[in-house]
């Protein structure tokens, strides 16, 4: 099964992004069991969009036949899309990308049943700071 994790950067070393739609890069993995290898680092082309990120990254990882995600947070839209599609959702524990696909192979990782992040979650830089964060009404 391919197996995508947000990143912070390229490679099974790198730490794993809480920001699905946001995040750098998309580390995708296949395999069983303990044979889970890293089979591709891509940048997401939706990090810089300004608005509609995560459909757009769920599109992307789907079209790469990835069948599961893991991540530390999905807004609603992008949760949705991967139901719509069929896709697991799972919940990254913080640390490296390889960390968490161990994890995912040894089945400690829980699989979402709803979102765990906020509409917009992602713009602003940070998790929920969303549209008009930091600004002041005068």
């Amino acid at each position: 099964m391919k197996v995508a994790v947000s990143s912070s950067g390229k490679g099974m070393e790198s730490q794993m992004d809480v920001r699905f739609g946001r995040c750098p890069y998309y580390i995708i993995a296949e395999g069983e069991g303990k044979d889970v290898k890293e089979i591709e680092s891509i940048e997401n082309p939706a990090i810089s969009q300004s608005g509609g990120a995560g459909i757009t990254a769920a599109q992307f990882v789907a079209n790469k036949g990835v069948k599961a995600v893991i991540s530390g947070a999905f807004g609603p839209k992008a949760f949705q899309m991967f139901q719509q599609l069929g896709m697991e959702i799972y919940q990254g524990k913080p640390g490296t990308v390889g960390e968490n696909l161990k994890a995912f192979a040894d089945r400690k990782l829980e699989k979402l049943g709803t979102p765990t992040g906020p509409m917009f979650m992602g713009q602003g830089g940070g998790m929920g700071q969303g549209r008009g964060a930091g600004r002041r009404f005068q």
